[in-house]
């Protein structure tokens, strides 16, 4: 690729079609203005990727109508032919100039308009990025009773701007990056300046600029290849689909991260403790909130422990039950010809199906093939004889314990961990459930995220009163005037204490 455009616009015509060769969407418009001497321009878009409304109207239209440039002369002009297009030619408020070929090829691609004028060494880039998009609607992964309904688009322009609305403060920072040696996919940075660790600002765009892949397709992508372990199953970043959850993750010191063509933005640094909250949880009574944290770590627990319980109680442990449940749990078993590791197994595979199938088929459908094939299949292995009763109530009260959780990924890192403390429990009983309960703990003190203990705050590493107030239960809001520890926020106070409270 050539560095700089040529001051021959027949030159720059032919360059860009060849660069573009084979692409029928390239639309190069050509257009002269002046009466005694006329100037020759080229507007270049992609179709499609622009707002032909505002290409029509405020460019080609704004060229066509101007009566300064139709009388244009070269001799006696005070001005160059690119000052007078820009002050007197077009009507649209955000243009750029723009000498380097690479940033004029990746404006059209991303879905700007190009004006090249012959005899400048200088091209024009115009803001006209349109096409087709998705419009603003309810999140549909974290649903609220109570709460704002509006989540991000596919557009970054669309995400920025609903951020900004709710933090109108001139400290916000939102630095614009490109990732991708083909995609070129705008990430967009956003802190507040005032407020976020700067070693944590400065470490996120470091892992960023070091990204070297084709493409970024979506944040997922770029999230695994930022975070601090990948081989974890347990996510290091979070996401969400709400501007008011990253909102509010700003104002207490993180950062977060927007992705062209992606309706996720990704906070860091992630932890338990901000993985077990919800925005919900700040928008009801603070009672309610701190009760269902509670319930959220039970669930947690309730993921991966109940069946193996089951498993080592049932085949190296039964003396440690009851008598009366050791005689229930040996009559609902007369007739299971597995013993419970395989009986275990044989269900979570199926229950994993059933969940995979509801995924992949949206709608009521979804939804009867997960209530059907739950209720006949566990029905039809209890009177067949596969499985006994009560690893069909396990089993079903662990699925249930999954969608406790805000955290989808987080969830799914425990699903992940279930299948491992079942073979410990088969193979050691409680010895090998009490070695997996050792490795996870040893698992979550070891990982970090950017820095960050990733157990913070439940393991009391640089714990404060911010994070106290605002972990296992949630206090008043009268209460959270110092904002969480863990950030090292350069601000620690978010509100005026009043120490009558």
């Amino acid at each position: 690729m050539l560095k700089n455009i040529s001051k021959n616009i027949a030159a720059n015509i032919q360059y860009i079609k060849e660069e573009f060769k084979g692409s029928d969407d390239l639309i190069i418009r050509n257009i002269e203005v002046g009466d005694i001497l006329p100037i020759k321009l080229a507007v270049v878009f992609i179709d499609g990727l622009i707002n032909s409304e505002y290409v029509a109207e405020y460019v080609i239209g704004s060229l066509l109508s101007e009566e300064e440039l139709k009388s244009f002369t070269v001799e006696g002009y005070k001005t160059t032919i690119l000052e007078s297009i820009k002050e007197h030619g077009l009507y649209s408020t955000e243009i750029k100039d723009e000498s380097q070929w690479e940033p004029i090829i990746d404006a059209i691609l991303s879905g700007d308009t190009v004006l090249l004028i012959d005899n400048s060494p200088t091209g024009i880039i115009i803001g006209t990025r349109g096409g087709p998009g998705r419009s603003v609607g309810e999140p549909q992964t974290e649903t609220v009773i109570r709460g704002p309904r509006d989540g991000f688009t596919e557009t970054l322009k669309h995400n920025t701007t609903m951020v900004r609305r709710r933090i109108r403060d001139t400290r916000l920072n939102v630095r614009m990056h490109k990732v991708g040696r083909r995609s070129k996919t705008s990430v967009a940075v956003l802190y507040i300046d005032d407020i976020a660790d700067e070693k944590l600002v400065n470490e996120v765009i470091k892992r960023i600029e070091d990204v070297d892949i084709d493409a970024i397709l979506d944040s997922s992508m770029l999230e695994n290849l930022i975070e601090d372990n990948y081989l974890s199953p347990f996510p290091q970043i979070e996401n969400t689909e709400r501007p008011d959850a990253v909102s509010a993750s700003l104002y207490e010191g993180r950062v977060a991260l927007l992705v062209d063509n992606s309706p996720f933005a990704l906070l860091v640094p992630a932890t338990i403790g901000t993985l077990m909250q919800s925005s919900e949880d700040y928008y009801t009574r603070w009672i309610e909130a701190s009760l269902v944290r509670i319930f959220r770590i039970i669930g947690s627990f309730l993921i991966f422990l109940p069946g193996p319980l089951y498993v080592a109680l049932t085949a190296y442990h039964p003396g440690l039950l009851p008598t009366k449940l050791i005689y229930f749990l040996a009559a609902s078993r007369i007739n299971v010809p597995f013993p419970a590791i395989i009986e275990a197994f044989l269900m979570e595979t199926t229950m994993e199906l059933i969940r995979e199938a509801g995924t992949r088929i949206s709608g009521p459908i979804g939804t009867t093939i997960g209530i059907v094939g739950g209720l006949i299949i566990g029905q039809a292995a209890v009177e067949a004889g596969i499985v006994s009763p009560l690893m069909i109530i396990i089993i079903a009260v662990s699925t249930i314990a999954t969608f406790v959780l805000p955290s989808y990924d987080f969830s799914a890192g425990f699903r992940i961990v279930k299948f491992g403390f079942y073979i410990l429990a088969g193979f050691l009983g409680l010895y090998g459930i009490t070695i997996g309960m050792i490795l996870l703990m040893g698992h979550f003190a070891k990982l970090n995220s950017f820095g960050i203990p990733y157990s913070s705050p439940y393991s009391g590493l640089g714990i404060d009163e911010g994070d106290i107030k605002d972990t296992l239960v949630k206090a008043p809001i009268q209460r959270l005037w110092l904002r969480p520890g863990f950030t090292h926020p350069k601000n620690i106070q978010r509100m005026r204490r009043d120490k009558k409270k």
